[in-house]
């Protein structure tokens, strides 16, 4: 995974729960001596780690926790992306492109990370259909940026989901 990821949990922990909270979530997943820096790539499993000891210290969902991370990330990876955004876009333009912009850079630049392929379907003026699929199984992650994106544009996102089972998910986005 990406260490962006990894760098920006850290700092969504420390923002959410205090300066101790990393040390706390990092010693009791066993991850004591890592450090992450966000321009390497780290082990899936070490990420999984951290989201299910800081659910477990906080006594939040899994999920709730990284659909919170996603907003928190969101204008990171829009300040860190900026360059491949057009300015006239917005989120549904954003999210449609995603895939051949955003990622595809990714993919060319660093072999390690892999981001989840996502496939954005228009059904509608205002409305996508949204297929997640990825073996990390972090909806719920693509949920919250898709809403710290939709936040950034001032523009607001109905999202009602679906899981196929596997790490896939089927969303409906409805943006107003």
């Amino acid at each position: 995974m990406h260490g962006l990821i990894h760098a920006e949990l850290k700092r969504f922990v420390e923002t959410e729960y205090g300066a101790d909270a990393w040390k706390t979530v990092l010693s009791e997943a066993g991850l004591s001596d890592k450090i992450y820096l966000p321009h390497a790539t780290y082990a899936d499993h070490e990420a999984a780690a951290i989201v299910t000891t800081a659910s477990r210290l906080t006594n939040t969902p899994s999920a709730e926790l990284l659909e919170s991370f996603g907003e928190f990330i969101a204008p990171t990876l829009l300040n860190t992306y900026r360059s491949l955004i057009r300015p006239e876009w917005k989120t549904m333009e954003l999210l449609m492109h995603t895939e051949e912009t955003i990622h595809k850079v990714v993919r060319l630049k660093e072999a390690g990370p892999q981001p989840p392929r996502l496939d954005f379907m228009q059904t509608g003026p205002n409305v996508l259909k949204f297929n997640y699929n990825s073996p990390r199984r972090m909806s719920a992650l693509a949920k919250g940026i898709i809403k710290g994106v939709a936040k950034h544009y001032g523009e607001r996102v109905d999202i009602q989901e679906s899981n196929g089972g596997n790490g896939s998910s089927e969303m409906t986005i409805t943006i107003g």
